[in-house]
């Protein structure tokens, strides 16, 4: 399967996608705290979609090769479950931490993102992992432009991770984008500099690395979607979904609420 070049209107189609992504996030960010649970998050974001913004939720009734159809709107998981938490009656409590991942479909176009919360007063461990998968992230997506390769992506997310003493999932990755919900290329979050695919204008993928407080280990639940760490240790993931420029990159997953930007970052497109 190639890599699929967006062009023109297609770029724009997926701008709206993408800002549209990010903005239910900023609708779910205030009912975040200690109380409500998942499934209520759930229910909110599919209205705020379906009602509001006239989009499709990707998640529901997702069902990838082998896979029983994804029952909910959203993904919600919760301290140590890694990803694809399916949303439920448990509510949230103080010092939880939770990363929600939305993608909408409009227009038949993709926007995908997610953020991590911490749930009231989290510990200063909980915190500390948030913000280092944050920053993460962020040293991926300022390495992107033409001519350099997918593996310096994940060489400069693997290398912030690991010398802060944590540990990067491997199983799970970033991937293309577009009129389909995962695209050609993958997009690991470890590897070495100058391997797999080059960058080329006009590409647009996801980064949304997956960081362990312990061992990078992983089990599945018997839901046949979540995740969790082996060790039951936290974990944490931030996503943005970014377009390769003629210079360097385009985040396509802002919006208002979106958090400010790490430091060492200048800014948002290049």
């Amino acid at each position: 399967m190639s890599i699929t070049i967006k062009t023109g209107a297609e770029l724009d189609a997926m701008r709206i996608a993408g800002r549209l992504a990010s903005e239910v996030l900023d609708y779910l960010t205030p009912h975040v705290k200690p109380g409500i649970t998942t499934e209520a998050l759930d229910k909110l974001a599919h209205d705020y979609m379906v009602q509001m913004q006239g989009t499709i939720p990707a998640p529901l009734n997702y069902a990838p090769g082998g896979h029983t159809p994804y029952p909910k709107s959203i993904c919600a998981s919760v301290n140590h479950q890694i990803c694809h938490g399916i949303p439920n009656d448990r509510a949230l409590k103080t010092g939880d931490i939770v990363n929600l991942d939305i993608t909408v479909i409009k227009d038949g176009w993709h926007g995908d993102t997610s953020r991590m919360f911490v749930v009231g007063e989290g510990s200063i461990a909980a915190k500390r992992l948030c913000t280092l998968t944050y920053d993460a992230m962020w040293k991926g997506i300022v390495k992107v432009k033409p001519g350099i390769r997918l593996g310096d992506i994940g060489h400069a997310i693997q290398t912030f991770v690991e010398n802060q003493g944590f540990s990067v999932v491997r199983e799970f990755c970033g991937h293309g984008i577009g009129q389909k919900f995962h695209e050609e290329p993958q997009v690991l979050h470890y590897g070495r500099p100058g391997t797999m695919e080059e960058l080329k204008p006009g590409m647009i993928f996801t980064i949304e690395p997956m960081v362990n407080a312990g061992k990078k280990d992983i089990k599945a639940l018997g839901d046949g979607w979540t995740i969790v760490t082996k060790d039951r240790s936290l974990s944490a993931q931030w996503e943005h979904t970014v377009l390769v420029t003629e210079t360097g990159y385009e985040v396509l997953t802002l919006s208002d609420g979106s958090p400010p930007l790490p430091d060492f970052v200048t800014a948002t497109k290049t």
